[in-house]
């Protein structure tokens, strides 16, 4: 039984003094796993100035830190008594009483995740931001980042309880019957715990922490400074735009409606498949700080249990799985951006369910019909197409390489397309290393994507621990094959061509002037008996145009006289074009 709210895997720990009623068979059962917390140290978020000079020393520190590092690396090759290194000594040696003796002697990964720890929940967030994005940093660096802080301290129960009061302005008792007073898990931002409404019904409270907010809009503001100035000098690793895609989703993060928002959305697009779940929102009790939810009942899908289930079941699951993430990304453009195993969860009657909605990933129209044609074209192999459409969704830096990204991109893809059995091959990871390439021909490509290449690499990964041998690339091409056809779909081209009425009204309106003034164009041409290329075109375009129009009114059953006014015109403006282009012959 688990429900998610930390940014890694959810820790369980019993809850022993619950009402009589969890010991019923319909209740939830109590976890079994225990784990000690340490306690949250509640303190007063610091002002602009104090934690400015405070995020300035750490960075100094760790960029110390980092000579530190280097200097032994130098040393254990050989090379201790270079000019570089010499150097190296004599400006660490003014650091040496300062720093942090305990930290410095560690590696550099380690060091960074230590010293995002020190800075507190804002720079956790931001360390397991930057473990996704391994087109940017060495694999040492965010492995290392994803074993951040997975025991975040908790909050006591009486604060807790102050805090829902506090945010939803009525007494606990009124609202629920009880509460676990241990948490279902403890993430950098928020805790949760489960609880059972006035009305029978089992739900999962999630709360921010105290201070939690206030630190993330301070930390927010200076990073996005900091990642100014470290551009100019990092370039290359992408400051500044981390620090802001960052705040985009940290300030989201620690505004519990738009998490509700995000869930409704989800459930609003799975609507027609009853397989898949998302908690219900329980609005009456829930605000900025606050999120009461479906508690639900199931083991994660990496669970020992689930991995022990028949192979049809499995096969059953993953292939739900995946068909879910395709619809997510590649149909709806709106999707699960914090997918890990511990937020998806296998449920009776083979129904799978998505938790921590918070953090989600969005691609507008064009972006998401580009992305759902490359990843339709590795699918099928076609290895030229899919490194085109890739390069079309990237932007050029100074210096940039389109050509050349192109050509390097096709180049992988044909690498991997040729392996010689799906075990060894992975779309996401295709992906992934594709993507780190932009960086060497100065492209740059949305945050987004790095998000979309976790969520495809957890479900490959999830199924190849299920079934070892499992074509994941075979299920994912059945579902974006008939994704593909829904794209194309009569029906779904009727309904979207509905968009456009309004705009085909206006041209309507419209028209009898755009067509006085081409007429008079037209015949000033044919006055002046000059050769204009282009009103040659612009009449027979005009005319096409025209045709089009009163098809499409055609189409969709307008009075006879409305498109047959079109098509009469439209061959009377494609004659007219005709006879003046021979008569200045």
């Amino acid at each position: 039984m688990s429900h998610g709210a930390c940014k890694h895997k959810t820790i369980f720990i019993p809850v022993e003094d619950l009402a009589e009623s969890l010991e019923s068979p319909e209740s939830p059962q109590s976890p079994k796993h225990e784990v000690e917390y340490p306690i949250y140290e509640e303190k007063r978020p610091h002002g602009y100035v104090r934690r400015f000079f405070g995020t300035l020393r750490h960075l100094l520190a760790l960029l110390l830190g980092a000579g530190f590092a280097w200097r032994r690396e130098k040393i254990a090759g050989g090379e201790g008594w270079s000019f570089k290194v010499i150097l190296a000594d004599f400006i660490l040696a003014f650091a040496w009483p300062f720093m942090n003796k305990e930290i410095i002697k560690k590696p550099f990964p380690a060091q960074f995740r230590r010293r995002l720890e020190l800075m507190g929940p804002s720079y956790i967030k931001l360390g397991q931001i930057l473990s996704l994005r391994e087109d940017i940093f060495p694999r040492s660096i965010t492995d290392e980042l994803k074993t951040l802080l997975r025991q975040a301290p908790v909050v006591p129960f009486e604060r807790y309880k102050q805090l829902i009061e506090s945010d939803l302005k009525r007494p606990v008792g009124e609202m629920f019957s009880w509460i676990a007073p241990t948490p279902l898990g403890s993430g950098s931002l928020a805790q949760i715990h489960l609880a059972k409404l006035r009305t029978q019904e089992y739900v999962a409270i999630k709360a921010l922490k105290p201070g939690v907010r206030r630190m993330v809009e301070i930390d927010t503001k200076l990073l996005i400074f900091f990642g100014r100035l470290l551009d100019i000098f990092f370039s290359r690793y992408q400051p500044y735009q981390l620090a802001r895609e960052f705040g985009r989703y940290s300030i989201r993060e620690v505004d519990m409606r738009i998490e509700a928002d995000n869930a409704e959305i989800f459930a609003a697009n799975f609507i027609d498949e009853p397989k898949v779940r998302f908690p219900k929102i329980y609005r009456d009790y829930s605000n900025r700080e606050v999120l009461t939810m479906e508690y639900f009942r199931g083991k994660e899908i990496d669970s020992p249990e689930i991995k022990n289930l028949d192979p049809i079941r499995k096969t059953r699951l993953i292939d739900l799985g995946i068909k879910s993430i395709i619809q997510m990304i590649f149909k709806d453009g709106f999707f699960h951006a914090d997918l890990h195993p511990a937020n998806i969860l296998a449920m009776d009657k083979g129904v799978i369910g998505f938790i921590d909605t918070g953090m989600v990933g969005q691609f507008d129209g064009n972006l998401r019909r580009r992305l759902f044609y490359y990843f339709y074209a590795l699918a099928e192999g076609d290895a030229e197409s899919a490194a085109r459409y890739l390069t079309a969704v990237s932007y050029a830096g100074r210096g940039g390489d389109p050509d050349g990204f192109r050509r390097a991109v096709g180049d992988l893809n044909r690498r991997y397309l040729r392996r010689p059995s799906f075990e060894q091959f992975s779309l996401g990871q295709l992906v992934l290393e594709s993507i780190k390439l932009a960086a060497s021909y100065h492209l740059q490509y949305p945050g987004e994507i790095i998000l979309m290449i976790k969520a495809l690499v957890t479900i490959e990964g999830v199924g190849h621990q299920m079934l070892p041998d499992i074509n994941v690339v075979a299920v994912s091409k059945k579902h974006i094959r008939n994704l593909l056809l829904g794209e194309f779909n009569p029906i779904k081209v009727a309904k979207d061509s509905v968009l456009v009425i309004p705009e085909i009204l206006d041209t309507i309106k419209q028209s009898p002037l755009y067509i006085y003034e081409i007429k008079e164009l037209l015949e000033e041409m044919v006055e002046t008996e000059k050769p204009n290329i282009i009103g040659d075109v612009m009449g027979t375009a005009f005319g096409g145009i025209c045709l089009v129009v009163g098809a499409i009114l055609a189409v969709f059953g307008l009075p006879w006289w409305l498109w047959a006014w079109f098509f009469f015109a439209g061959f009377s403006i494609a004659g007219f074009d005709l006879i003046t282009r021979k008569r200045m012959r």
